[in-house]
């Protein structure tokens, strides 16, 4: 029994100075918590993004193929200075801009009527109804809409049969916005509800005791609230289009390259990796600014 005691005691003689750090320096226990997987986000992420920023300074000898690992700036002057990469940025850009523009215009009043007129059990239901296509296959969704906007689609079909000419939008870069306004819609709804659920309703009724409308209460109260959720989500819908090359294969024409499809084939076809190196920067530069804007708007506390 002494014996028990005794190195009970020597256990916790071992262990008080252990509970007095982590007393005196609480930031000490998150740290240790927090080192593993940040070191294993150093060494995987960045390492890698610093990789990519390297060989983006070096060339390919077009006769060997191989890489010539001498430092210069050809990459990105090719890419600054031929239209048509000024072109594909242009456009990726732009549609990205547009289906995050397209998402907010949606999602807001979806996750509006969500938050502060649904009832609980209407809430459930347009839940699922938000998170089932997420829980889909993105090629499945695509082919989907393939289906939908060809030449011999439902849409085509469906406007023939009133008597009305055909759309004719597939494999352009209006089905491409589309798709992708589909796709990503989950991921702005749900950062959207999220900040409209955290304004009081006490602020509503309190923009109605001054004699506000409803809609004027929801323009100069609630929408400037929720401003920060709107701009959360779009981080998802430009940064995920942004970086998409699936979609404009499978359902862009040939005048719909997106970034991504020209880093593809400079690494599949063309064997150049250090311009693909210097091409995907650009998305990387464009998400660094688009990031620093969203803090400053106070995106990532709606996160």
């Amino acid at each position: 029994m002494a014996v028990t005691s005794a190195g009970r005691l020597r256990k916790n003689r071992g262990a008080a100075p252990l509970q007095a750090l982590l007393w005196r320096w609480p930031w000490v226990r998150p740290a240790l918590l927090l080192i593993p997987p940040l070191a294993w986000f150093v060494l995987v992420y960045l390492t890698s993004l610093v990789l990519l920023l390297v060989t983006a300074f070096w060339t390919i000898d077009t006769f060997t193929t191989q890489i010539v690992q001498v430092w210069n700036l050809d990459n990105f002057r090719i890419i600054l200075t031929e239209p048509a990469y000024r072109l594909i940025i242009g456009r990726t850009v732009g549609i990205a801009a547009l289906v995050t523009l397209t998402d907010a215009v949606l999602a807001f009043p979806f996750a509006y009527y969500m938050a502060k007129v649904a009832s609980r059990r209407t809430q459930t239901v347009l839940f699922a109804a938000v998170l089932l296509p997420l829980w889909a296959s993105y090629l499945a969704r695509v082919y989907a809409w393939i289906l939908i906007l060809n030449h011999s689609g439902l849409l085509n079909w469906s406007l023939q049969s009133i008597g009305l000419p055909p759309a004719n939008i597939g494999y352009t870069n209006t089905a491409m916005w589309l798709v992708f306004s589909y796709i990503w819609l989950p991921f702005m709804i749900i950062p959207t509800y999220a900040a409209l659920e955290r304004v009081p309703d006490s602020l509503l009724e309190a923009a109605a005791d001054l004699g506000a409308r409803r809609w004027r209460a929801v323009l100069d109260v609630v929408l400037p609230l929720a401003m920060p959720g709107v701009v959360a989500g779009s981080i998802f819908t430009f940064s995920l289009t942004l970086g998409d090359y699936i979609t404009p294969i499978l359902v862009g024409g040939a005048g719909s390259s997106f970034i991504g499809n020209v880093v593809y084939s400079n690494i599949g076809i063309a064997n150049n990796v250090p311009f693909a190196a210097a091409l995907a920067m650009v998305p990387v530069a464009i998400m660094t600014v688009y990031l620093l804007g969203a803090k400053r708007l106070g995106a990532f506390e709606a996160l």
